[in-house]
């Protein structure tokens, strides 16, 4: 089992910038990445940005390369969304995950944290 707890969610304006972290423990050995997710009201949850620990590689969803950046600390198991310019479309709950091997499919989920973004 592998736990994870998000921090950093809040309310800002639309323009601002938050910054959420993510640690997880438990059995991080078998983490080969970790993502960020996001769900809003109404809507599917979707993969906002990636990485993996072999090789450092990050991936964003279209729509918010250019003003999220994800980093981490492979010996802490602890990620970070960088997110600026933010727009009320950003506005959803934030879910740290993580995958056990290179098929992408996220094993474990943190309980999320809300950012909301105001116009």
């Amino acid at each position: 089992q592998v736990q994870l707890v998000e921090s950093g969610g809040g309310l800002v304006q639309a323009g601002g910038s938050l910054r959420l972290s993510c640690a997880a423990s438990g059995r991080t050995f078998k983490i080969y990445g970790m993502g960020w997710f996001r769900q809003a009201p109404g809507k599917d949850r979707e993969l906002v940005a990636a990485i993996t620990w072999s090789g450092g590689r990050t991936d964003y969803t279209d729509s918010v390369k250019g003003r999220f950046t994800i980093s981490g600390d492979n010996a802490k198991n602890t990620i970070f969304l960088q997110m600026n310019s933010l727009k009320p479309e950003d506005t959803a709950v934030y879910y740290c995950a993580v995958r056990g091997t290179v098929v992408p499919i996220y094993d474990y989920w943190g309980r999320g944290t809300q950012v909301t973004v105001s116009s």
